[in-house]
């Protein structure tokens, strides 16, 4: 509902703007899509060795989240992976000129060393060659480089769990499209450099309640 009622004062802005005035003064209309992310390709990478990982990929009734960060006991790093198809209808027009782009999150549970620690997250626009993943070609950024980045700010804690985090992603969707990429593929890890440990559980449901808190890419574009 949430979700719902923010595009649609969106829409409505937008044709109240294309309302005024002459042509010469005013821009397009702004369009506004909302892409669930595909649950076929979602999916993490666990990383329990130098050389070992597990890879988890396809929503199911019994998988339904991914990972992202370091566990704070063992060490292992998860980096999870969403998937947005761009094409067809509900998309973003390969002519399309991105006005803004923004990623809903929903977490579902944060393992932290400390309750008051907190987690810097990463979010990487990358280009997977295949639908499948694969480890460590998907999980190196040496592999597989990232095109851009941004970062969750604030961020992550403990008074996120259960809440939508909205991250603006207009940077990596600027991209995404003059590259032409037919999806929106990002992978999420914890940030670079010294960082507490600590691991954010996504919502990715399936079934009635996908629309409500699936990964969500909200895009408005002329």
């Amino acid at each position: 509902m949430k979700r719902t009622y923010l595009a649609a004062i969106l829409v409505l802005f937008s044709l109240a703007i294309a309302g005024c005035g002459g042509d010469h003064n005013n821009p397009p209309p702004t369009i506004t899509t909302q892409i669930l992310s595909d649950p076929a390709f979602d999916g993490d990478i666990l990383q329990t060795s130098p050389t070992t990982y597990a890879i988890t990929q396809g929503m199911t009734p019994t998988v339904q989240s991914v990972f992202a960060g370091m566990d704070p006991v063992t060490g292992n790093e998860y980096r999870a992976f969403l998937d947005f198809p761009l094409g067809g209808a509900g998309g973003v027009p390969l002519n399309a000129v991105i006005v803004s782009a923004t990623l809903d999150i929903v977490i579902n549970n944060v393992f932290l060393q400390s309750p008051s620690n907190t987690i810097p997250i990463r979010i990487e626009l990358v280009s997977i060659p295949g639908p499948t993943l694969v480890a460590p070609d998907d999980f190196s950024r040496t592999l597989l480089p990232a095109i851009t980045f941004t970062t969750i700010l604030p961020p992550i804690s403990s008074a996120d769990v259960g809440n939508h985090v909205p991250i603006d992603v207009t940077s990596l969707m600027v991209q995404a499209q003059n590259l032409a990429l037919s999806d929106f593929q990002v992978r999420i890890m914890e940030d670079l450099g010294v960082v507490a440990p600590g691991i954010i559980e996504i919502n990715d449901a399936t079934g009635s309640v996908r629309d409500a808190v699936a990964p969500l890419l909200q895009v408005e574009y002329q």
